[in-house]
């Protein structure tokens, strides 16, 4: 089987993938990035973090072999849903769960990274977003991405915000969908290793630069939080956010 951790870019997703790949291991699941040097998967599943890209047939063609001779393993994607992944959901061959944030607060922090890695001379995946409209426009595809997701049934969705307020709680949610026994040792260290608090310490997996809630109201002007206001008007009371 595989487990395919979804997110909105900028959403805690390293996080979200790190913390349900290691989860998996305490049950007998195989290291992902095993998988894809032992299934020479390396032209499709990213070194960071196994991401899968776009969830074509080809794609999933390829990680599918290694789960058809047993394999259980995590990959990553911020790719939309396409029939291929519907059917390997509705076969049990594919578990998904996904995570957001607010967009406000996910275009903010795409921005501000990829003009860090460009004042560092190495660009990033965020580095072409130049300005609030390029960083607009972008996030905008995410959140179409998001709503395609949100008519997927038997997705466990999360909210970075929840992640990061309500760790237990949310973790509960996520054990549970993962079937894994939280009184566990092996699970309850995993639990421990990616509580947010370890980010201050410098734990590896955790993907925090700032991770603010709300910061996109202390950044962007007010003629640009009402632009906001208005272009993600339709999505924002869905997902749970105030439009201002």
């Amino acid at each position: 089987m595989i487990v395919l951790c979804v997110g909105m870019p900028r959403a805690g997703s390293g996080w979200h993938y790190n913390l349900v790949h290691d989860l998996m291991l305490t049950a007998g699941a195989d290291d992902a990035r095993q998988i894809r040097k032992h299934y020479h998967l390396e032209g499709i599943l990213t070194e960071v973090n196994c991401n899968i890209g776009v969830l074509s047939l080809r794609r999933l063609a390829m990680v599918l072999v290694p789960a058809l001779l047993g394999h259980t393993f995590v990959i990553k994607a911020h790719s939309a849903p396409t029939r291929w992944s519907r059917l390997l959901m509705r076969l049990g061959m594919l578990r998904v769960t996904y995570i957001y944030r607010d967009p406000r607060d996910a275009m903010l922090s795409a921005y501000d990274y990829g003009q860090r890695a460009l004042a560092k001379g190495r660009p990033n995946a965020f580095s072409h977003l130049t300005d609030f409209e390029k960083t607009l426009d972008f996030m905008l595809d995410y959140v179409r991405i998001w709503e395609a997701w949100m008519a997927e049934r038997g997705v466990l969705y999360m909210r970075y915000e929840d992640l990061l307020t309500r760790y237990d709680a949310e973790v509960a949610r996520l054990l549970d969908f993962l079937g894994l026994a939280a009184e566990d040792p092996a699970v309850q260290d995993v639990v421990e290793r990616y509580r947010p608090e370890k980010a201050e310490a410098g734990q590896q997996g955790l993907h925090f630069f700032k991770g603010k809630i709300g910061r996109f109201r202390e950044v962007y002007d007010g003629a640009q939080q009402e632009i906001l206001a208005e272009r993600f008007a339709p999505y924002l009371e869905r997902m749970g956010y105030p439009l201002r």
